[in-house]
């Protein structure tokens, strides 16, 4: 094993890797006071801002915090911040929550948050400067209206990092950052992704892996929208791929446990920002970065970056076009490479995919790999019994 006594990651936003996970010795302390249920995407909230994956946040974000990210694109202090992180509770509970809160899942005790803060949330102004969009219809604007009206706010302790369903590959931006200097990686770029990889996913990774030392294969596991392919399946998946195509010394697959928010561009700004707190020197944009249905231009994500310097990011965003199989060309390209029009291209679409795994039929091997295909086949026809 490499040992780095010298550090060459970037440092994490606002130079300090947050750590607020603190074991809960005695129960006795949570004594009397008021709890509460915390939601999926708030739970993950939690655990990323007390590892540090969302430093320098150390608590869910006040008012002035709030507006300034709605509003410029960063923390009051100036500090680069694309989505406001917070928690809303209903108007009529606002009462019950003054001082020490205990946070909750299914009841048990997970952590802590010191209200320091109550304030109206400000849900049409945030879908349309966040969401680009008041649509309802937006998977992400209909969590931001199902959600109360008063955001609370204040810093947090976790009691425990909650390992969940994929406790091999669940690693803290701490972690990550160990394994990265104990492998020797002078540079390392982060690859963001709800679905399953294909060849055209493949091929962006193996390109940057042209220019630096390793890859982190950084799946995103916690709560999307019901039509996408479930965590457990993805999962899989790439541990399939990764195990026949990829060099092992060279990659890495660790979880990441955020919620999607279907925010597009300003999603991408947050995966890069938090990527770089997992110690990562690059990260990939690809077209419609965390995008939904039309809502946002195809690479509207990658032009979004232009409001920060690059000593602001502290990572470097690798921008690539939108890439596919050439049936004449014979290997995949992009519309950089590639002289042919659209009847040349294998393109599926999520939908077709979908329909195809329903059916039992196989994916085409320009697509996906086929070890890939068939843990997705599998998984779709064990749905269907």
């Amino acid at each position: 094993m490499i040992t780095v006594t010298d550090s060459l990651l970037p440092t994490p936003l606002g130079g300090t890797l947050i750590n607020r996970v603190r074991p809960l010795h005695d129960a006795s302390e949570l004594r009397g006071l008021p709890t509460l249920e915390l939601t999926d995407r708030a739970y993950a909230d939690l655990e990323l801002i007390a590892t540090g994956a969302y430093s320098p946040l150390t608590g869910f974000l006040g008012e002035a915090d709030y507006l300034a990210v709605i509003h410029t694109l960063r923390l009051d202090n100036g500090t680069p911040w694309s989505v406001p992180i917070t928690l809303p509770i209903p108007r009529e509970d606002a009462r019950t929550y003054r001082g020490r809160v205990v946070l909750t899942r299914s009841g048990a005790p997970v952590g802590l948050l010191d209200v320091t803060e109550q304030y109206d949330a400000r849900k049409a102004l945030e879908a349309r400067e966040v969401y680009r969009t008041e649509d309802a219809a937006h998977p992400g604007v209909a969590a931001l209206y199902a959600a109360g009206d008063v955001n609370l706010a204040g810093d947090v302790t976790l009691f425990d990092v909650p390992r969940g369903a994929f406790p091999h590959h669940h690693r803290t931006p701490a972690e990550v950052r160990a394994t990265i200097e104990a492998r020797g990686w002078r540079s390392s770029v982060a690859f963001q992704t709800r679905n399953p990889i294909h060849r055209a996913h493949e091929y962006l990774q193996k390109v940057a892996l042209e220019l630096v030392d390793g890859l982190l294969l950084h799946p995103l596991v916690g709560t999307t929208k019901g039509d996408d392919v479930p965590a457990d399946v993805r999962v899989r998946a790439y541990e399939v791929l990764l195990e026949k195509y990829y060099p092992h010394t060279r990659t890495l697959l660790s979880v990441y446990p955020a919620a999607m928010r279907y925010a597009g561009p300003r999603e991408a700004i947050l995966h890069a920002l938090s990527r770089r707190n997992y110690g990562v020197t690059h990260f990939i944009v690809g077209r419609d970065h965390a995008g939904v249905g039309s809502y946002y231009g195809t690479y509207d994500a990658q032009e979004i970056f232009s409001a920060y310097t690059r000593e602001e990011l502290g990572v470097q965003i690798l921008k690539f076009e939108h890439t596919f199989y050439c049936r004449t060309c014979g290997q995949l390209v992009s519309p950089r490479t590639c002289p042919h029009d659209a009847a040349h291209h294998l393109v599926l679409s999520g939908t077709k995919v979908r329909e195809k795994l329903r059916a039992g039929e196989h994916l085409p091997a320009e697509f996906t790999r086929p070890e890939v295909a068939e843990v997705l086949r599998d998984a779709y026809l064990a749905a269907g019994d």
